[in-house]
């Protein structure tokens, strides 16, 4: 099985490099390539991988029974396995599923002070039980998030090489427009990956067959899959509403106006009763909550109504996954996105700015039409971004720039279907910019 080139391996590299590495949690949703980015670097850098798969293999966790001290863990393993072996400096110890023993994060302070081994903690879900592990390791840990597939790793993926992105950057950068197969290949290549996800596990089966073929069965495989983990671990908290909520992103996202109305959850469904499946569902990976801002103005942080937000799947193959049979059949078949055109846009777009580590904010005026899909932010300045199912105005974007009442606003952003260009202190790109937006408004500030 070809491996897939992630950003992480990158990070992992500079990671080993550091001689003060601390222990290292990888955090992220199911399925995304933890482990098997892992077990890759691993491979490659060290004499001994000690994996630990807490789910698979339960009977370790009695290791912590004597305590918490490098040399008492070490001891218990050995037990269990004889095996394994633990050569200094030459040895990843590597905990997987983290979430089904985070008592194991305890040991992470003595594993940093005795310093003989490196040591990888992974889990998915971690957000559920986050909160304990930080009490347990606070200042003796390094944290690192992973996300699915963003558009640059499917290109690699597809065997694009740096140059071909750079060179994409730098036709953002100079206000050049792509030519025609330029503009057709990447084009294609975006709705490619807009219909697929980011998951390793569907963009796999898509590059070695070279088709949609077997790509919506593993989809919906992934969907079951995370059915059962609301199931599993949502303690505490109404897995019907959580569910509920899930299930409901991809009706209200259809929609012109895609705030997310609990109203239409259920009958009698009240925001107090929900904010929790909310934040269940954002603090596990599966959502990327988009804020209203209460103005649009600098900061960002604290200038929120945490009541009112749009909730878009981290991952588009899920929303894909949840369209209905004759949405997929057109969508595969016929390329055509149809009511769901919008919506999908906007996820992909809001999941390529989390991807690059934005947050997300939108803004909609109570009293006017106005209102706008995304912000970022430079140093200096508010940016909206405008993603537009169809090439036509952009009303708000534009009247957000030249009134006088958004001090902090300057530029926009449009995003469409189709090419660069420029109006009005409105620069417009194609749709499958938005991963290289961070970029670009690094180098656009500091021209």
């Amino acid at each position: 099985m070809k491996y897939l080139r992630r950003k992480i391996d990158l990070y992992l590299e500079e990671w080993r490099q550091d001689e003060g590495r601390k222990p290292l949690i990888v955090k992220g949703s199911r399925q995304i390539g933890k482990t098997e980015s892992i077990r890759n670097f691993g491979a490659k850098h060290y004499e001994n991988v000690i994996e630990i798969n807490f789910v698979e293999e339960p009977k370790y966790k009695q290791i912590i029974s004597e305590g918490y001290k490098t040399a008492d863990l070490i001891r218990n393993i050995s037990r269990i396995d004889p095996k394994k072996r633990f050569v200094e400096g030459k040895t990843l110890l590597f905990f997987d599923e983290l979430q089904e023993f985070p008592e194991i994060a305890t040991a992470l302070k003595f594993f940093e002070q005795d310093g003989r081994f490196d040591v990888i903690c992974s889990g998915s879900l971690l957000g559920i039980h986050y909160a304990r592990i930080e009490s347990n390791s606070v200042g003796y840990k390094t944290d690192y998030e992973m996300h699915s597939l963003d558009f640059e790793e499917f290109l690699w993926a597809k065997g694009y090489d740096a140059d071909f992105i750079e060179d994409m950057l730098a036709h953002m950068v100079r206000q050049q427009l792509f030519d025609e197969t330029e503009l057709s290949v990447c084009s294609a290549l975006f709705l490619d990956f807009c219909i697929l996800g980011g998951m390793p596990a569907v963009v796999r089966e898509y590059i070695e067959k070279d088709s949609f073929e077997g790509s919506l069965a593993i989809q919906r495989q992934l969907l079951t899959d995370y059915e059962e983990d609301i199931r599993k671990y949502a303690v505490g908290i109404d897995q019907t509403r959580i569910l509920n909520v899930f299930r409901q992103i991809p009706i209200q996202l259809a929609k012109d106006n895609k705030k997310f109305q609990i109203s239409k959850v259920a009958s009698g469904a009240r925001f107090k009763d929900y904010r929790g499946c909310i934040e269940w569902l954002s603090d596990t990976g599966i959502v990327n909550v988009c804020y209203c801002m209460r103005y649009p103005e600098l900061p960002l942080k604290g200038n929120i109504d945490d009541t009112k937000y749009k909730l878009y799947f981290a991952d588009s193959g899920l929303l894909v996954a949840m369209l209905d049979e004759e949405a997929q059949e057109d969508l595969r078949a016929n390329r055509n996105l149809g009511v769901y055109k919008g919506a999908l846009y906007e996820n992909v777009v809001g999941e390529a700015l989390v991807k690059s580590g934005y947050g997300l904010y939108y803004y909609k005026r109570e009293d006017s039409t106005l209102e706008e899909d995304f912000f970022v932010r430079t140093a200096d300045d508010l940016i909206p971004i405008e993603v537009k199912a169809t090439n036509g105005r952009a009303k708000s974007l534009r009247t957000l720039i030249e009134s006088d009442k958004y001090e902090d606003i300057h530029y926009g952003i449009k995003l469409i279907s189709g090419n660069i260009g420029f109006d009005g202190q409105i620069y417009t790109f194609p749709y499958f910019c938005a991963f290289l937006l961070k970029r670009y408004l690094k180098k656009f500030s500091a021209l």
